[in-house]
């Protein structure tokens, strides 16, 4: 494997993660994770060795149950997730979901909820946020939750919200107030918990979509929902305010999965490259292999670092907008240059599913895309940081 170079200056604890991940990974063998996308299903013994080894629950404080450790431990455990070849989107939003809980909950919604999802008892995996008319336009969203006694009944609907089918509790964005009411198009929004296991059947409708990756995604309908006031977190109209650090760690930690991508597909140019005979001779031996594969390797490099800086700011509390999202974008783009590049270097073979690029050529993909554009990115860099006016 290729090392990461002065790996002896990382955080002890850090590193022994690493290891600790790696080890639990190769239990799940690419035969695994080809067997699973054959068949669109959904990695449970996957995620619950992850569960049960304490993986899911390194930013959940101790006096919880969890390790009550920073981004940067999350950061190397979804990092080595990918590097190894395996496919941490089946339940890294718990992560991140969790923060919001954890910050913005009250003391009685701390101790119901964080404990059960530490076990595994309860998971997080769903967040409702982007719904048809308005991708990432989220101050737009239409679902409605309006107050009725204690209760408020949710109309609308979600897409793209990922795991629905495999969780237990949803963190769901909803309008309690029109923009007019509240004063501002980011006012009026607020942040529920909402239990899947009552809602399901009883005003809540889950439908799967099938997409080019085994992602377990699905669109969400909302029809008189009830959901208890006790569940909704901080204070009604604040929700945009709530999920916005959450959604910078998210972007932190989708950046560590795709540079984990960018190392596993390097690792595998390296080894194919070496070990291939045409014309009497290793194909590494050819500048016209060995480029690529260099360039993708510094590419992915320099994104590392740009990821590691985002989490250590924001383990120090400070306001990491930009980071977050260079983080995001430059380890997506390392990723997918590698993947590229990986393909070619298989050359046909790259196709053939028991080799596992073209698989995880497809999972890469996404972060494209997903959870932010990358013209967003290059948007909200151009207007917040470089002064530029607004694009859109």
């Amino acid at each position: 494997m290729i090392l990461n170079r002065h790996a002896d200056e990382e955080d002890p604890q850090i590193t022994q993660i690493r290891q600790s991940v790696i080890a639990l990974c190769a239990n799940f063998p690419g035969e695994y994770w080809r067997e699973l996308d054959s068949k669109r299903e959904y990695p449970t013994a996957f995620v619950k060795a992850l569960t049960d080894a304490g993986y899911l629950a390194v930013l959940i404080p101790e006096e919880y149950g969890g390790s009550g450790l920073g981004l940067n431990a999350a950061a190397a455990v979804l990092e080595e997730i990918q590097r190894s070849g395996c496919n941490g989107a089946a339940c890294h939003a718990q992560m991140y979901i969790m923060g919001t809980i954890l910050r913005h909950g009250n003391a009685a919604q701390k101790a119901k909820w964080l404990p059960k999802i530490a076990s595994g008892e309860l998971r997080l995996q769903a967040f409702g946020v982007s719904e048809p008319s308005n991708g990432t336009d989220t101050l737009s969203l239409k679902t409605r939750a309006v107050k009725k006694g204690d209760h408020y009944i949710v109309n609308g609907q979600k897409i793209w919200t990922s795991r629905a089918e495999h969780s237990d509790l949803m963190l769901l964005l909803a309008r309690t107030a029109t923009p007019e009411e509240a004063g501002s198009r980011s006012a009026g929004l607020s942040v529920f918990v909402v239990d899947m296991r009552e809602a399901l059947g009883n005003g809540m409708t889950i439908k799967p979509i099938r997409t080019m990756v085994n992602h377990s995604t699905t669109q969400v309908f909302f029809d008189d929902m009830k959901v208890p006031a006790e569940n909704l977190l901080g204070e009604e109209g604040r929700g945009f305010r709530y999920i916005l650090t959450g959604m910078n760690a998210e972007r932190v930690l989708i950046g560590a999965e795709t540079i984990g991508d960018a190392r596993w597909f390097i690792q595998k140019a390296v080894d194919y490259a070496n070990n291939r005979q045409v014309f009497g001779r290793p194909i590494s031996m050819n500048q016209g292999i060995q480029f690529p594969i260099a360039k993708a390797y510094a590419q992915t490099e320099a994104a590392s670092l740009m990821v590691q800086k985002a989490a250590r700011l924001y383990e120090q509390g400070k306001d990491i907008g930009a980071e977050a999202n260079m983080a995001k974008m430059l380890a997506a783009e390392a990723s997918w240059a590698a993947a590229d590049m990986c393909l070619q270097t298989h050359g046909g073979y790259g196709f053939a599913e028991e080799y596992d690029v073209e698989r995880k050529f497809r999972e890469t993909r996404l972060y494209q895309i997903a959870p932010i554009s990358t013209n967003l990115i290059l948007s909200y860099l151009a207007e917040h940081v470089l002064g530029m006016p607004r694009s859109y």
